[in-house]
């Protein structure tokens, strides 16, 4: 589990990772950064500027040590994100950064497709599709955010992944879940986000 403070040190390295790039400098990270945040570990960054989702990228595996996976994804985030313009630097200081820790991703064992349903909680977990056409993910506090049960969620991590929704209902698909920590910035604060 991440404290509340050692989740400020992860925000100050996002926006520090994202300035740096309008400042064309190299990004300095502290050796003791590197010390705390050295275990590999899933992140996504999200960036919003008001209410309005700017970017949003990350690591759904634990392949980079965590303190260069926030900066890797922040910077996806702010300019590479395909949906997105890239961020310009006169809506740098309006951004507000959210960052989501995951856990290890686990497959959901299952006899039958029409038991993944009952194998997610929302506001918990977090959803992975990998089809034969494609994969797909959504963080968990996507499910929350837009009021889906179960199967919406599972259909809408189809989408993301570009498959027909009820593309779950078929056996040749596998399903991962996860859980997140979920910190962002309200008025100038940052906070955890509980989903329930």
């Amino acid at each position: 589990m991440i404290s509340l403070s050692r989740a400020k040190k992860l925000v100050k390295l996002a926006r520090d990772s994202i300035s740096s790039y309008f400042d064309n400098k190299e990004l300095a990270i502290a050796d003791s950064i590197k010390k705390e945040f050295g275990e590999k570990q899933g992140v996504f960054v999200t960036l919003y500027l008001g209410e309005e989702l700017k970017g949003c990228i990350g690591f759904p595996e634990p392949v980079l040590p965590l303190y260069e996976a926030i900066v890797e994804a922040a910077r996806s985030a702010a300019f590479s994100d395909p949906r997105f313009p890239s961020l310009r630097a006169e809506e740098f200081k309006e951004l507000k950064i959210e960052i989501s820790v995951l856990t290890k991703p686990e497959e959901i064992k299952v006899k039958e497709p029409s038991e993944y349903p009952s194998n997610v909680k929302i506001g918990e977990d977090g959803l992975i599709i990998k089809g034969m056409y494609g994969s797909g993910l959504l963080l968990p506090q996507v499910a929350t955010e837009w009021n889906f049960d179960s199967e919406e969620f599972l259909n809408q991590v189809c989408v993301k992944a570009g498959l027909e929704p009820n593309y779950w209902r078929k056996e040749k698909c596998k399903i991962y879940k996860f859980q997140a920590q979920i910190f962002n910035e309200e008025n100038g604060k940052l906070v955890e986000k509980k989903l329930y």
